[in-house]
C-alpha cells in the first residue's frame, strides 16, 4: 500500500489521548464490535455490555456525547505537526492512519450523501473511557454507538501479528479502521436495530452486522485509490494483490472459529459466534471488494452467509 505523497493530511478527525494517564470508567451504551475485528468474546463481556444486554442504551443511538470521559484530554497537536503530507503516512504508522481515516470518511460522504455524519477515532494507549463504558487495549479497536466514536490502541495492530499470527501490513491496519466505520454506517442507517439483544451463532443478527462491517470495508478498498480528497486528488495511490492477499489473511484469522481452536479452549461452538467464520470473514470482505457497492452487503437479506 503507498500513499499519493503529495495529498495533505488533515488530523482533525482524530483525538489523540494517548500519554495521559486514564483509569477506567462506568458509561452507559453498548459497544459494537465488541472489539470490532473478533478478540477472544470473554474479553469484550468482561468489559463491555453485551449488545441490548442489561443496563444498555441500544446501538441506534444519536450522538452529542464527547466521548471523553472526567480528565480525558485530546491533543493533536503532535500528530498534527507530524502528519502532513502522504509522503509521512509513507513512513508513519500513526500518519498512515490518519490518511486511512480521512479516506474512509471521504468515501461515506460520496456513498451516502447528506446520510452521512463524519465522526472521530479515538487513539488511546492503555485504557479509555467511553459512553459505552472503560475499555483497555486488550479489548481490540471497537465503535460506541453511544459517543459515535471509532477508539483504537495503535499497538492492536503489533498484536494481530503477535498473537494471531497475521502478515500485517498497512493495508491490513486500513482494514482495521474501514470495518470500525462500517459499524459508524450501520449506526446511521439503523442497522443495529436489526440486531436481537443476547443472540449468537453463526446466523445471528450480531454476526450479520459483523459480516456487514467486513464488506464495507471491501467496498471502500475498491474505491480507495480513487476517492478524491478535499483537494480532488486520491490520498491512496496504490493498493496491490499482496495488500488484499493479507487483508484476507487478517480476515481468517480473527473469525470465530480461529479464535476459538486456536486462541481459546481448542473446541469451536458455533452457537458462541459473534462475528463469524473465518471463511465468513473473507467472503464478504471479498464481496465488497469486488463490487464496491455497498448495496451488495446486505447480510440481514441473505440466508447464506457462507
Amino acid at each position: 500500500m503507498r500513499y499519493n505523497e503529495g495529498a495533505g493530511l488533515d488530523t482533525s478527525d482524530v483525538r489523540d489521548l494517548r500519554g495521559s494517564g486514564r483509569g477506567l470508567g462506568g458509561g452507559r451504551g453498548v459497544a459494537v464490535g465488541g472489539g470490532g475485528l473478533g478478540l477472544v468474546g470473554i474479553l469484550v463481556l468482561v468489559l463491555f455490555q453485551v449488545l441490548g444486554g442489561e443496563g444498555g442504551t441500544g446501538a441506534g443511538l444519536g450522538g452529542g456525547l464527547s466521548g471523553l470521559g472526567s480528565g480525558q484530554t485530546a491533543d493533536n497537536g503532535q500528530l498534527a505537526e507530524s502528519c502532513r503530507t502522504g509522503a509521512d503516512a509513507n513512513e508513519s504508522v500513526d500518519c498512515a492512519v490518519v490518511a486511512d481515516i480521512d479516506s474512509i470518511q471521504d468515501f461515506w460522504a460520496l456513498a451516502l450523501g447528506e446520510a452521512y455524519s463524519r465522526t472521530d477515532t479515538v487513539f488511546f494507549s492503555g485504557s479509555v473511557q467511553t459512553s459505552c463504558g472503560g475499555a483497555t487495549s486488550g479489548s481490540g479497536p471497537f465503535y460506541c454507538p453511544a459517543d459515535q466514536l471509532v477508539y483504537i490502541d495503535l499497538s492492536f495492530f503489533d498484536q494481530l501479528q503477535q498473537q494471531f499470527g497475521a502478515q500485517g501490513g498497512l493495508f491490513v491496519n486500513a482494514y482495521v479502521i474501514a470495518h470500525e466505520y462500517g459499524h459508524h454506517v450501520q449506526n446511521l442507517l439503523g442497522t443495529n436495530r436489526r440486531v436481537t439483544p443476547g443472540e449468537t451463532g453463526p446466523t445471528s443478527g450480531k454476526v450479520r452486522l459483523e459480516l456487514q462491517a467486513d464488506c464495507y470495508a471491501g467496498a471502500w478498498a475498491n474505491h480507495a485509490e480513487t476517492v478524491p480528497d478535499e483537494s480532488g486528488q486520491p490520498l491512496i495511490a496504490e493498493i496491490t494483490d499482496d495488500d488484499i492477499a493479507r487483508a484476507l489473511d487478517a480476515a481468517g484469522r480473527i473469525g470465530d472459529d480461529f479464535i476459538q481452536e486456536n486462541l481459546g479452549g481448542g473446541t469451536v461452538d458455533q452457537d458462541a459466534f459473534t462475528h463469524g467464520s473465518s471463511e465468513q470473514r473473507q467472503r464478504w470482505f471479498r464481496t465488497g471488494y469486488v463490487s464496491g457497492d455497498p448495496r451488495d452487503c446486505d447480510t440481514f437479506a441473505t440466508d447464506d452467509l457462507g
